[in-house]
C-alpha cells in the first residue's frame, strides 16, 4: 500500500514538471510584445486640437525652399514665407508657438505620419497619392503646373504649350521628389529633362542659360518673374493642370481637421491670408 502511494506520489511530481516545462516553453515562444512607436503613443492620448494647447507647440513640417511660401534662410535658419505666417496664425489660435520641422518633397507625408510634426506647411498640392497617408485641410489656393522661362529671346511666345515645350534641344529643368518633377516626366518625352537638386537655386539655372524652361506652380511663377525681371510666367492664369494647396495633417484626427478646415475658411475670408500673399508677392 505504501509502495502504490509512492508511485502515485511520484507520477504527480512528473506530470507537473511537465506541465511547468511546457508552460516554459509554451512562454518562450511567445513573441514579445510589440512596443510602441512615440507616434503611436502620442495618437492614444487623443485630439492634437486638445494636446497642442496642452504642449504649447505647435509642430510644422515644412521644406524651406519653395518661395513664397515656405523659405529657410541658411545663414541664419530663420523661416519666412507666407505659410510661415500662416502657422504663425494656426499656432496662436491654438494657445501655442510654431515649431518648424525641416523636410523634403519626397518625405514630408512620411514625416507626418510618423509623428514628427503635427501638420504639414508650405505650398502642398493635393495629390490622391499623398491623401492615401495623410489628410487635407480645405484649401487655401487654387493652382496648377504653367511655364516659365527668359524674357528674352521671345521665350515667352515659343513655349507656350506642351508641344512646344516637348521637343528635341529643348532643356528642361525640374526640382526632385513632388508633383512638379511627377508633372514632367509624364509630359516630357523628347526634350531633355535634367533633375536639379536645389529648389532654391533651380532658377538661376533659367537665367544663366543653362535650361530653357521650368514648369512649376503658377503661384511659383507669378512670385519668381515678380523677384525676377529675366522671367517671365507663362499664362499663369491658364495653367496646364488644375492642382489645390492645402496644409496636411494625419489621418484620424477628425477634430482636429475639422478645427483646422474652420481656422483655413476664416482666413481665406477675412483677409488673413490675402495679407500675408500681399507681403509676399509686393516684394
Amino acid at each position: 500500500m505504501r509502495r502504490t502511494v509512492t508511485l502515485s506520489a511520484l507520477a504527480a511530481v512528473l506530470a507537473a514538471t511537465a506541465a511547468g516545462s511546457a508552460l516554459a516553453v509554451g512562454s518562450a515562444s511567445q513573441p514579445e510584445p510589440k512596443r510602441a512607436s512615440a507616434a503611436d503613443r502620442e495618437q492614444r492620448r487623443g485630439t492634437l486640437l486638445d494636446r497642442v494647447p496642452e504642449r504649447g507647440v505647435l509642430r510644422v513640417c515644412t521644406t524651406g525652399d519653395y518661395r513664397p511660401f515656405s523659405h529657410r534662410d541658411p545663414k541664419s535658419g530663420t523661416y519666412t514665407g507666407i505659410d510661415i505666417k500662416m502657422a504663425g496664425d494656426l499656432a496662436k489660435s491654438l494657445d501655442a508657438k510654431p515649431s518648424f520641422v525641416p523636410t523634403t518633397w519626397a518625405t514630408l507625408v512620411d514625416d507626418l505620419a510618423a509623428g514628427r510634426c503635427d501638420v504639414g506647411m508650405g505650398g502642398v498640392s493635393v495629390t490622391l497619392a499623398r491623401a492615401r497617408q495623410a489628410s487635407f485641410s480645405e484649401p487655401y489656393l487654387t493652382d496648377g503646373k504653367t511655364p516659365i522661362v527668359r524674357c528674352e529671346d521671345e521665350d515667352k511666345d515659343r513655349y507656350r504649350t506642351l508641344e512646344d515645350i516637348d521637343q528635341p534641344g529643348v532643356r528642361v529643368v525640374v526640382n526632385p521628389g513632388g508633383t512638379n518633377e511627377q508633372f514632367a516626366r509624364a509630359h516630357v518625352t523628347q526634350a531633355t529633362l535634367t533633375v536639379h537638386p536645389d529648389n532654391t537655386t533651380i532658377f538661376d539655372e533659367i537665367i544663366e542659360g543653362r535650361a530653357d524652361v521650368m514648369m512649376t506652380d503658377a503661384s511659383e511663377t507669378r512670385y519668381q518673374s515678380a523677384i525676377h525681371p529675366e522671367l517671365c510666367a507663362v499664362h499663369p492664369d491658364q495653367p496646364f493642370s488644375f492642382s489645390e494647396k492645402a496644409y496636411v495633417l494625419p489621418r484620424g484626427d477628425a477634430q482636429f481637421k475639422e478645427y483646422v478646415d474652420q481656422w483655413v475658411h476664416l482666413a481665406t475670408h477675412d483677409g488673413t491670408y490675402q495679407k500675408y500673399e500681399d507681403e509676399w508677392m509686393k516684394r
